[in-house]
């Protein structure tokens, strides 16, 4: 019989760059071994720019994916729930896990900025990656 496979939402307000650059490195990293969502409480009408960018510098393209509004089927549907600076809008599910990674907002910030921050979230699902799938 199959492993299961685990599904991880990331959450932040705009779904435009954290949880986007977060679900880009969880596919590039976990490959099809981890089910990956991202979604925003308040979705922004396209992903930061300077987050595409900042990941192309890690040869992983995000640039073809859409903010999305978070529902409660996506946390409902999801193992892990991780929020990025989104509060209470996230609802709570027993059973769950959740993290909430404290993590600057790439907003409006210029890619010497941004870079750090996508180093910080790699780190942390190289992190998540060796959890959810021991070798």
């Amino acid at each position: 019989m199959p492993e299961p496979v685990p599904t991880v939402l990331f959450v932040c307000v705009h779904n435009a760059g954290r949880s986007q650059m977060a679900a880009g490195f969880l596919r590039a990293i976990g490959g099809e071994r981890i089910e990956v969502r991202s979604a925003g409480s308040l979705p922004a009408e396209q992903i930061n720019p300077v987050a595409v960018a900042a990941m192309a510098e890690r040869d992983i393209d995000i640039a073809g994916e859409q903010p999305k509004v978070l529902t409660v089927d996506a946390v409902r549907e999801s193992d892990v729930v991780i929020t990025m600076g989104c509060g209470d809008a996230c609802p709570i599910f027993p059973g769950k896990r959740y993290e909430d990674w404290a993590l600057e907002d790439p907003a409006g910030q210029g890619i010497e900025a941004v870079r750090p921050i996508r180093d910080d979230i790699e780190a942390r699902i190289r992190a998540l990656v060796a959890e959810l799938l021991p070798a």
